[in-house]
């Protein structure tokens, strides 16, 4: 088995559904270390073999995993090359939906469904909300939130509900339990008085350690006891005042978010793909 590969996710258009897909697959085999990079607008013969040449230089043999959403299939052919493992997106999909359908393809780069100018109007304002009511800003002003979701620092707050803004179009607020409300175990009234909106996020002691680590090295505030310490007060938080409680660990953005949609029963809103 590898201990680690390289992974290159490669496109015409932005790279984020072969990215996407890539990792959602990759994800499979967590005993193996993968050290990814896109090369998005990929749209001449020319661009693709000097990406080639990159990309084989750095993977010095160990034939490197390649992703491909190309339409072009003399562009695709290029990476068709036996000193990688290659994997194309779009070309056999695409080909057997035209046998389905009876009829071509556009296979135009980054097109999609035409948005209509009230769900695109929504999401823009889903993403303004969002970023209006990041850590806990503007929280005296919850009434037209959809989700609002609590937790201690770094425990992924902002990730997710950008996700839940840009992606499902929920105008979705964040607040940090800061040790003025860990130490008293209670929330402010502003968000009491939408209780029903409310998501509590926790993880585990051990990432939320990683995690502070990261941005601050041997501080008090990265040590397990710790984070072990405001993870309990959160929880009991979220037990006094009937907040469910989604854990991150092991989860991606996208898991999580999904499961926030559940838990309080949100009614389901057209997805708005980000261009």
């Amino acid at each position: 088995m590898w201990n680690s590969k390289d992974v290159y996710y490669i496109s015409d258009s932005t790279g984020i559904l072969v990215s996407n897909l890539g990792q959602a697959l990759t994800c499979q085999f967590p005993g193996i270390t993968f050290v990814e990079e896109s090369y998005p607008f990929v749209r001449t013969a020319a661009q693709a073999r000097d990406v080639l040449k990159s990309i084989l230089r750095r993977s010095g043999g160990r034939k490197p995993l390649v992703f491909i959403s190309i339409l072009d299939s003399d562009i695709r052919k290029i990476f068709n090359n036996p000193e990688v493992e290659y994997f194309d997106v779009f070309g056999a999909l695409l080909d057997n939906l035209e046998r389905c359908l009876e009829t071509k393809a556009l296979r135009v780069p980054g097109f999609s469904h035409p948005v209509e100018g009230v769900e695109m109007s929504k999401r823009v304002e889903a993403i303004h909300y969002c970023l209006d009511h990041d850590d806990g800003t503007k929280s005296h002003d919850y009434t037209k939130a959809d989700i609002v979701i609590l937790g201690v620092s770094r425990s992924g707050k902002t990730p997710v509900s950008v996700y839940l803004a840009t992606q499902m179009g929920y105008n979705t607020a964040n607040f940090p339990l800061t040790s003025e409300y860990l130490n008293q175990y209670r929330l402010p009234s502003a968000l009491k008085a939408v209780g029903k909106k409310l998501v509590g996020l926790t993880t585990s002691p051990e990432f939320l350690s990683s995690v502070r680590e990261k941005r601050y090295p041997g501080s008090s505030y990265a040590k397990i006891s710790t984070c072990r310490a405001e993870i309990q007060q959160a929880e009991e938080i979220y037990r006094r005042n009937q907040v469910p409680i989604i854990s991150s660990t092991g989860k991606s953005i996208e898991e999580i978010a999904t499961q926030i949609c559940q838990v309080l029963d949100v009614p389901k809103k057209k997805v708005v793909p980000v261009p």
